[in-house]
């Protein structure tokens, strides 16, 4: 209670750095404060807040710590399996307590055996797009829309209750520990506005800022609410709605605040800094451009930050480097928030600035390299998600309508692949292109690489793919003559398949022959024309 007089009667002569008040509010919510705290402390007693599971919602918890309980000290790093998108996929996995995963991709919500199977589908009307999905306590999964709409999923996939939030939500829902759904959205019109919405699917409140909302709420201990706006505020919403602080920066706050475990609040601006806040509001320290001012701050859990950019960066609690890691060859991390594991590992996604290339990185907590893999043709902006086992999941966009969920963990047996069906024409022109599709099964579902023969002398190995899905190949044959297209694939043990066949004819061009035969024929139906044609011949 001293504490609380003595904050106040300073906030009524001087003006807190980055705090915006009013001495009279300010007094009154540093009164009631004590009552919110015991009013949250009730509601926990009958808790329908996240799901305890692997990893629940965006950054893995309400204060987007990014921290597996689990370990990775044992992950082989081998591919188990990639779950094929037909478009870019650059969400975060997230992981419920049977293991499944679920991940939305443009108007679909996907949930995803662990074995990488499809278990269900859920349509809505617009893009997910932005939007990870939340998992509450009840299995309940919360993802919002660019249809206007937040959504609540029962677990086998049906529709439980969605409701109209006004505007495109790009924003992640987060759980509080009594079930209240927070989400941000970009509107009405040019403001932006957080909604508090009940289990049951009504509006509990809302309040508005001045500019669209991306950032994604976070939720401290005692249920004060933290979000980022375009209006460059970053605000403190009491667990009723009301504004408890908020503090200006130089620009946009569009990545989302993270919360360590004294309630310092840490998060980076469009102004080149990365903040760091006493719960009260009060400027800690900012530290100077450190990565791109989309991406979020993960802590690990001796209180070490870790930030993505033109390098990996790794900042202690006091604003100070501990030490940065540099990808090379032009490397960034473009909105992947970096995931930390029980044993340290620190896993991001990469791409690279002059090439289209995506891949994932494992570096140690003394910063130094661990493991990379390259992924994709594109680029990889997904966030890492950990199961229990230690698998680790990443999404990639690997060229343009292609994308996956990429699973790298361990691998209890093997069996080699199917044979490759084939289908493409059977009858094709010299010096002209075909295409041809191929689609293998691989029974332990490992993520599978062609192997075509063309017949003709020529033949190559293409790409990986994720098993069942439909590899496209292209081939011109230069004479005539029949040929057989022998196809195979080998899985990531280097285990390859029988051979699958096509056979195709490639003819004599008679095209020339037909046109003489059709000008004879015609030549017989009008004589005197033919008498003119011998004669000039």
């Amino acid at each position: 209670m001293r504490r609380s007089i003595c904050l106040i009667i300073f906030a009524s002569f001087v003006q807190l750095p980055g705090v915006s008040i009013n001495s009279d509010e300010y007094g009154i919510i540093e009164k009631l404060e004590p009552l919110v705290y015991e009013e949250q402390q009730a509601m926990s007693i009958m808790s329908n807040g996240p799901m305890d599971s692997p990893w629940p919602m965006k950054c893995h918890d309400v204060h987007h710590t990014s921290q597996s309980p689990y370990s990775t000290a044992d992950n082989p790093y081998i591919e188990k399996w990639r779950f094929y998108f037909n478009d870019w996929f650059e969400d975060t996995p997230v992981i419920d307590s049977d293991s499944t995963i679920y991940a939305g991709l443009r108007w679909e919500l996907y949930a995803i055996y662990p074995n990488g199977t499809l278990k269900w589908k859920y349509q809505a009307d617009g893009l997910i797009l932005g939007s990870t999905p939340a998992i509450a306590v009840d299995g309940t999964i919360y993802v919002g829309s660019w249809d206007d709409y937040l959504h609540a999923i029962n677990p086998d996939g049906t529709r439980k209750w969605a409701f109209y939030v006004y505007s495109t939500v790009y924003s992640s829902p987060a759980i509080a520990m009594d079930g209240t759904i927070y989400i941000g959205i970009m509107g009405p019109g040019t403001k932006g506005r957080v909604i508090a919405i009940n289990p049951n699917g009504t509006e509990k409140w809302h309040y508005d800022t001045e500019d669209w909302i991306v950032s994604d709420p976070a939720i401290s201990d005692d249920g004060t609410v933290y979000i980022g706006s375009g209006d460059s505020y970053l605000y403190a919403l009491y667990p009723n709605g009301t504004l408890r602080w908020r503090f200006k920066t130089g620009d946009w706050v569009n990545s989302h605040p993270s919360i360590a475990d004294d309630g310092t609040i840490y998060f980076s601006s469009f102004d080149g800094y990365l903040y760091a806040l006493y719960p009260n509001g009060i400027i800690k320290w900012k530290f100077s451009n450190p990565g791109s001012a989309v991406n979020s701050v993960s802590i690990a859990e001796d209180g070490t930050l870790y930030l993505g950019g033109d390098r990996l960066w790794a900042i202690y609690s006091n604003g100070t480097m501990k030490w940065n890691f540099g990808f090379s060859e032009d490397k960034y991390v473009s909105h992947s928030s970096p995931a930390i594991s029980a044993d340290g590992t620190i896993y991001v996604g990469v791409k690279r600035a002059s090439h289209d290339d995506g891949y994932i990185y494992a570096v140690n907590s003394d910063g130094t390299e661990k493991w990379h893999k390259y992924i994709a043709r594109l680029w990889v902006q997904s966030s890492p998600s950990i199961a229990e086992d230690g698998t680790v999941y990443i999404g990639s966009s690997y060229e343009m309508k292609r994308g996956y969920i990429h699973a790298f963990g361990n691998v209890e047996s093997n069996s080699h692949p199917n044979a490759p069906s084939i289908s493409g024409p059977t009858n094709a022109k010299a010096g002209l292109e075909y295409w041809y599709t191929f689609v293998a099964i691989d029974p332990d579902n490992n993520p599978i690489q062609l192997f075509v023969d063309w017949g003709d002398g020529v033949s190559v190995w293409i790409d990986w793919f994720a098993s069942g899905e439909t590899m496209w190949a292209e081939h011109a044959w230069t004479e005539k003559g029949d040929y057989t297209i022998k196809a195979k694939v080998k899985d990531v043990f280097d285990e390859e398949s029988d051979w699958g066949y096509l056979e195709v004819t490639v003819p004599k061009n008679k095209a020339i022959n037909f046109n003489l035969d059709l000008l004879e024929r015609l030549l017989e139906q009008l004589p005197l024309l033919s008498r003119l044609y011998h004669l000039i011949r």
